[in-house]
C-alpha cells in the first residue's frame, strides 16, 4: 500500500522508500546468510588443501571455578535520630492514608 500511496498526488518519496525498505532487508538477509555459508566452505577447503583434517576449532578449557566466599555478617549501624524521625513521619503519612 506504501507504493500505491507514494504513487498517489499526496505520496512522495518517502512512501517510496518504506514500500522498498523491507523487501531489501529481505535481500540483505539472504545475502548475509549466502555469505556466511560461502565463507564457511571456503575455510573448509582451504583446511583441506593445507592437509589438515576437518575438525571445528576446540575451544580452551575454562578455569575452575573458585567457591565464593563467604559473606560477612552485615553490622547495624548507630542509631540515626534523624532517619528515625523520618520513618516516623512516613508511618503517620501512611496511618492517615490507611484510615482514609
Amino acid at each position: 500500500w506504501q507504493y500505491d500511496r507514494s504513487q498517489s498526488a499526496v505520496g512522495d518519496f518517502q512512501n517510496l522508500g518504506y514500500a522498498l525498505q523491507w523487501p531489501l532487508f529481505a535481500v540483505f538477509a539472504v545475502f548475509a546468510w549466502w555469505r556466511v555459508l560461502r565463507l564457511e566452505q571456503l575455510r573448509l577447503e582451504q583446511q583441506l588443501r593445507a592437509g589438515g583434517e576437518l575438525s571445528s576449532p576446540t575451544p580452551e578449557p575454562s578455569p575452575p571455578l573458585r567457591p565464593a566466599p563467604h559473606a560477612q555478617p552485615v553490622q547495624e549501624d548507630d542509631p540515626d535520630d534523624e532517619l528515625a524521625a523520618y520513618n516516623a513521619h512516613l508511618a503517620r503519612l501512611a496511618a492517615r492514608d490507611a484510615q482514609r
